[in-house]
């Protein structure tokens, strides 16, 4: 190598291993969102993202997913519009959203990790269908950590809903962290894709 020369043979062989690294060159097309169609309709819908909430809704069979769109600023600090985890709803008399029936049943956990005697049998990103095991009452209101198989744990807050007939407890969620909020939708869209999988190639 050259004497006068600016990188080392070493940091040459670094620089060509990242550029042909095929992990390093595929973007995620879940989060990248290309806007044609003029810079006026690319300003209008910044300026919405950026005081309002916009969303996009795609709807297929007898299901909607809406997308919500956020502005972010990269290391640059240009702004770019990008799609965030979608909430997916099921059609029907009443649109509501989309539950994952689960194939066995997932006892919510407390902080320590410990199951508790409520049991997860349906999930959505609004709500959960339990199973009051060991003759225990319902609670009204809950504050517990689901811990799907094979998935981080995410804590969830509920109040009861109703019973069912089935004698199973409706509890709607109010998640209070954006970040399990977020958690929970992921969760449920991965599952989508094992459930629908010709919609998500």
């Amino acid at each position: 190598m050259q004497r006068d020369a600016l990188l080392t043979q070493d940091e040459l062989d670094f620089i060509q291993t990242m550029q042909h690294n095929p992990q390093l060159n595929v973007r995620d097309a879940t989060s990248s969102l290309l806007v044609n169609g003029g810079s006026q309709i690319r300003d209008l819908l910044t300026r919405l993202a950026a005081h309002e909430q916009v969303t996009i809704q795609a709807n297929f069979e007898n299901q909607q997913m809406t997308f919500p769109l956020h502005l972010v600023e990269d290391e640059f600090h240009a702004l770019h519009l990008r799609l965030g985890v979608p909430s997916i709803y099921e059609d029907g008399p009443l649109v509501r959203p989309w539950r994952l029936v689960l194939d066995e049943p997932v006892a919510l956990e407390n902080a320590k990790g410990q199951p508790g005697t409520m049991w997860v049998h349906e999930v959505s990103f609004k709500g959960v269908l339990v199973e009051v095991r060991n003759k225990t009452k319902a609670p009204k209101h809950f504050a517990l950590w689901f811990s799907p198989s094979g998935y981080e744990r995410i804590a969830l807050r509920g109040t009861l809903e109703k019973e069912t007939e089935q004698g199973f407890y409706a509890y709607q969620l109010s998640q209070s962290d954006s970040d399990e909020t977020e958690r929970l939708r992921q969760y449920i869209l991965q599952q989508h894709r094992l459930t629908h999988p010709a919609l998500h190639l």
